[in-house]
Order: C-alpha cells, then sequence, then structure tokens
C-alpha cells in the first residue's frame, strides 16, 4: 500500500515539472515577442511642407461690399398717347441720346402748325398796325392828328407785338411737346426689362416706369470696415489714392475675375450700432466684372508691409494654448507656438515664433505629435498649378 502513494506521488510531482517547465518556455517566448515589438520604430508620417518665407506683404483690410449703380433713371413719358415704337431690346446696351420710344406724335404736330398758324396771321397784324402808327406819327407831327389819337395806334402796335410773343412762346411749347413724343436715354448704360410694349397707351408721369436704365460703367462697390482702421485710412488716403480689389463671391477664378477700383468715398459718420464706418470705390467695370446687386470681397491696400514672415495659412493650427505650427527638422516634427499678425488670404502674416527659411507642415497634421518622425511628401497640387 505504502508502494503505491509513493508511486502516485512520484507522479505528480513529475507532472507539475513538466507543467512548470512549458510555462517557463511560454514566457521566455513571449518575453522575446515583447522585445522584438518595442525594439521596431515606427513608421514615418508622410507630411507636406513649405518654407517659412520673408517678403513684402500688401497691408490689407478685407470685408464683404455690395456692388451699387452709379446713376439710375426710371424712364417716364412726358405725355399721354400711344407707343408706335420701341427703338431697344430687353437687357440692351443703350448709348446716351439713343432713342428708346416714340410716342405717336400726330395730334402734336396738329397742334404746332396750329400755334405757327396764329403766329403768322398776329405777326402780320403787327405789321400792319406798325405801319398805321408810322403813318399817324407823320400825322401828329404836321399837326392834323390830336396826341390822343396817335396813342391809340401806339397802343395797337404794341398789343400786336405782345400776341406775337404768346404765339412764338405756343410754337416753341407745341413743338417741344413734339420732341417729347421721341424718348432718348439720358444716360449709357443698360436697359433692364420693357415694362410697357409697343401699342400700349401711356399717361404723362404716371406711376409704372416704361424701362429702368443703369449705368453699370463705371460702377460702385460699398463696403463697411470696423471703426479701428478709420485712423489708418484716413491717413493713407491723404497720402494719394487706395487701390480697392473686388472678388464676386464664390468665383472660382479669382485672377481673373478681380476688379481694380479706386477708394472714392469715405462717410462722415460711424455707424454707432455695428461700431462700422462705410466706405466706397469706384471701378471703371468696362469688361463688365461687376453687377449691380451682387456680393463681392471687398480688399482695401492700405499700404506695403516689408520683411514680413509669411506661411501658407493651412499651416496655423489652433489648440488649447492658441495657434501653432509644426516645424519640421532633422525628419522630426515639433510644435511650436506662433503670434499671428494678419491673415492674407492664402497667406498668414507670423509676427513671432518663426524665422525664414523653416519648414512648416501644411498638410498631415492631424496626424503629428511633437517629436514624431515624419517623411516630405511632394504637394500634387502645388506641382499641377505650376507651369
Amino acid at each position: 500500500m505504502r508502494a503505491r502513494l509513493n508511486a502516485v506521488t512520484a507522479f505528480t510531482l513529475l507532472l507539475a515539472a513538466i507543467a512548470l517547465a512549458a510555462c517557463g518556455d511560454s514566457g521566455d517566448k513571449g518575453g522575446k515577442k515583447t522585445a522584438d515589438k518595442k525594439g521596431k520604430e515606427a513608421p514615418a508620417i508622410p507630411v507636406v511642407v513649405a518654407p517659412v518665407i520673408q517678403q513684402a506683404v500688401p497691408l490689407k483690410i478685407q470685408a464683404i461690399g455690395n456692388v451699387e449703380v452709379q446713376t439710375t433713371v426710371a424712364i417716364k413719358s412726358r405725355l399721354d398717347g400711344q407707343i408706335v415704337k420701341v427703338g431697344f431690346s430687353d437687357g440692351q446696351d443703350v448709348a446716351k441720346g439713343q432713342t428708346l420710344f416714340e410716342i405717336d406724335a400726330r395730334p402734336l404736330q396738329a397742334q404746332l402748325q396750329q400755334a405757327q398758324a396764329a403766329l403768322a396771321r398776329d405777326k402780320a397784324q403787327l405789321e400792319r398796325a406798325r405801319a398805321q402808327e408810322e403813318r399817324y406819327q407823320d400825322l401828329l407831327k404836321k399837326g392834323f392828328v390830336s396826341q390822343d389819337a396817335y396813342a391809340q395806334y401806339r397802343t395797337n402796335v404794341d398789343t400786336a407785338a405782345a400776341t406775337v410773343r404768346a404765339d412764338e412762346a405756343a410754337v416753341e411749347n407745341a413743338r417741344l411737346q413734339t420732341e417729347y413724343a421721341v424718348i432718348r436715354s439720358p444716360i449709357e448704360g443698360r436697359a433692364g426689362k420693357i415694362l410697357i410694349q409697343e401699342g400700349n397707351l401711356v399717361k404723362a408721369n404716371d406711376t409704372v416706369s416704361l424701362v429702368v436704365i443703369n449705368q453699370i460703367a463705371p460702377i460702385y462697390v460699398s463696403f463697411a470696415v470696423p471703426e479701428q482702421y478709420l485712423g489708418l485710412i484716413r491717413k493713407y488716403m491723404a497720402a494719394g489714392k487706395l487701390a480697392v480689389e473686388a472678388l464676386p463671391t464664390g468665383t472660382a477664378d479669382s485672377a481673373a475675375a478681380a476688379a481694380m477700383g479706386v477708394l472714392a468715398f469715405v462717410d462722415n459718420t460711424v455707424d454707432a450700432t455695428t461700431g462700422t464706418v462705410r466706405l466706397r470705390a469706384t471701378f471703371s467695370n468696362k469688361d463688365r466684372v461687376l453687377w449691380p446687386g451682387q456680393y463681392v470681397t471687398a480688399s482695401l491696400t492700405l499700404n506695403e508691409q516689408q520683411n514680413a514672415i509669411v506661411v501658407p495659412s493651412q499651416a496655423v493650427q489652433t489648440g488649447p494654448k492658441g495657434q501653432y505650427v509644426y516645424v519640421v527638422k532633422a525628419g522630426t516634427a515639433a510644435m511650436r507656438e506662433v503670434s499671428v499678425e494678419r491673415v492674407d488670404g492664402a497667406q498668414t502674416v507670423v509676427a513671432k515664433g518663426l524665422a525664414p527659411g523653416e519648414q512648416v507642415v501644411t498638410s498631415g497634421q492631424s496626424r503629428l505629435v511633437p517629436g514624431i518622425k515624419v517623411s516630405i511628401k511632394s504637394d500634387t497640387k502645388a506641382d499641377a498649378q505650376k507651369p
């Protein structure tokens, strides 16, 4: 019995030793795998970089503006009548003095002829009255008629002369009414939709206009800027004309669509409700880039800042502590806090934190942490835009 127990005990101890040996081998293998994993370096993060450059950058103020016509005219008739001819089409460019509408002038021509006939009659009577006055003046000198008799003929001459002057005024008025039958454009501009077509009757100074003409070359762009810029604007405006660039909102090709003008007006009051001052720029608009009522991005150039530190705007990120960039040096990314002076479209002017020649990450920042290895890849968009 005792021999049997010893045999079982020995067998149990043998199994435990085998299990311990197995566990020891497994632990060694796991440790080796862990060491292998820790010893292997993480792959470098691909990023796109751009150099920090130092250059002259225009000092600009940007604002959303609205295109306004310089002159707008609502064409109306000065007399009653029927439209017999329309000399233009909807949306057509019209010249100053161009015939727009013709109103039936036959009644007016008849009135003109009647006034001319009355003038001719009264001129004949004036001549007869003058002849009588001259004859009685001779008789008065010879003492054959009295002074009172002569005065009557002198009065007849004056009365006939006044009648002739009234007739001349009536002829001039009738001629003017005849001219009103032809409605001409008072300005050079672009016509809108014809609101009253040929064949319709119109009334003098009716509430409904025949057509509206807008002068769109030159044209205005009105925009508002914060009042803190007022001092700078007045300072640089006193030194010379300030350039203004207007880009229609939503335009893809900004270089081709931008219009250039000059600042022409600064409002004499700051809007107390918004804290802004309204400005207006004049554009020649010969190529019709700007259209009345259109919204544009207006950029007012005050001066040119020399030796500015510039980076692409997409390189600047915003974190809990403020704005920062990733600087690449010796294949490693380092976070650098920066102080941004202003943003000028695709460029950002940095006041502090960067030096010319350094490289900043412009794409791939979301995968970066300070000290991580990076690999620089080509910017396919930038390469595609190169000539």
